[in-house]
């Protein structure tokens, strides 16, 4: 059973281009860039035994390029999901669409992994 141990939240934009990939890469790029996991290697666990979720919120989410998101991210293995969420802002001058996203950031461990490394201390 996985067991989740880190939720991180993160909010991006893209002004002028209405990408909603960039927007996306934005909002989780605001998700981890506070984050450290220093329990990892305090407890043995390699990076490669964290599986990472990663949902993004924008308002078309087949617009998203979940595999260039993916290949983004530096640590376990990846999932990104896109779903419906976020916010479109059109300029009522001139019809330009700024596309804000957000993105949740969740990491999980095996919970047999965990309690074995926390045993082991």
């Amino acid at each position: 059973m996985m067991q989740r141990f880190i939720i991180e939240m993160g909010t991006g934009n893209d002004l002028h281009g209405a990408d909603y990939t960039k927007a996306a890469a934005r909002a989780i790029e605001d998700a981890i860039r506070h984050s450290s996991i220093p329990m990892l290697p305090t407890l043995g666990i390699d990076h490669t035994d964290m599986d990472v979720r990663v949902t993004v919120g924008v308002q078309d989410p087949d617009a998203v390029d979940c595999a260039a998101l993916k290949a983004g991210l530096p640590r376990g293995s990846v999932t990104v999901v896109a779903v419906m969420g976020g916010l479109n802002v059109t300029n009522p001058d001139t019809g330009e669409v700024s596309v804000v996203a957000t993105a949740a950031v969740e990491a999980f461990l095996s919970a047999d992994v965990a309690r074995a490394k926390v045993q082991a201390i």
